[in-house]
């Protein structure tokens, strides 16, 4: 990184997609000038950044934005690449690499979200998707330490925010999740020893009484 660089990091503290970034920069040792936004009161840079979808994350390198969580982590893996990489660089792994980020980041937010969100069949349906999801994921980290085998990386990144929403899927959703998923429970506690991840999730207690906020809000009382 160039002493000239400036990196700025327009986030919100809770939000998986902004972790994923915030990993990902700790991963490279860069240090970011971190502002937090009010998404009820978007702030004049945020909108300027981000003019199509007005959301955050938003990384802005030398003035210049970048969007959308698991772009910005592969741009990050680009532009600093003297250090570890978090994408293989053989063609094939690193497609199936970028194949399970995706699957991630179709699913497992929407899916964890309908589940403290509804109640009924809406409840019920969101509960089997996502343990459907999880299993499919549980079978793909197989016994590996990390799910690009001995390299933390990508699908490890896209996933490892929602490692912090496990309390809260287990007393929202009525389930063990060290019962349901154990290797995915041992790999969220293999992640938490690296310092980028330690350093960057809220606990899991925490994030419940985010989420528990969020329901009361809006009007979900049990």
């Amino acid at each position: 990184m160039s002493a000239t660089d400036e990196v700025i990091l327009l986030d919100l503290k809770f939000s998986p997609f902004g972790l994923r970034v915030r990993i990902a920069l700790k991963e490279k040792g860069i240090a970011y000038d971190y502002r937090e936004e009010d998404l009820s009161n978007k702030s004049s840079l945020l909108l300027e950044m981000n003019p199509v979808h007005k959301v955050i994350p938003v990384l802005i390198h030398n003035g210049r934005p970048i969007c959308e969580s698991l772009v910005i982590v592969e741009y990050i893996d680009e532009v600093w690449n003297d250090k570890s990489p978090l994408l293989p660089s053989d063609p094939y792994n690193r497609s199936h690499a970028r194949f399970w980020a995706d699957y991630i980041n179709k699913k497992i937010y929407t899916l964890a979200t309908k589940l403290w969100k509804t109640k009924g069949d809406a409840h019920a349906e969101a509960k089997k998707e996502l343990i459907s999801s999880f299993k499919l994921l549980e079978a793909e980290l197989g016994d590996k330490p990390y799910f690009g085998g001995k390299t933390f990386g990508i699908p490890d990144i896209a996933l490892i925010p929602f490692y912090s929403w496990f309390y809260t899927l287990e007393k929202f959703g009525n389930l063990s999740m060290n019962d349901e998923f154990p290797k995915l429970v041992t790999w969220g506690e293999r992640c938490m020893k690296r310092e980028s991840v330690s350093t960057s999730l809220p606990n899991q207690n925490e994030t419940h009484d985010f989420i528990l906020g969020l329901r009361k809000k809006l009007g979900i009382i049990d």
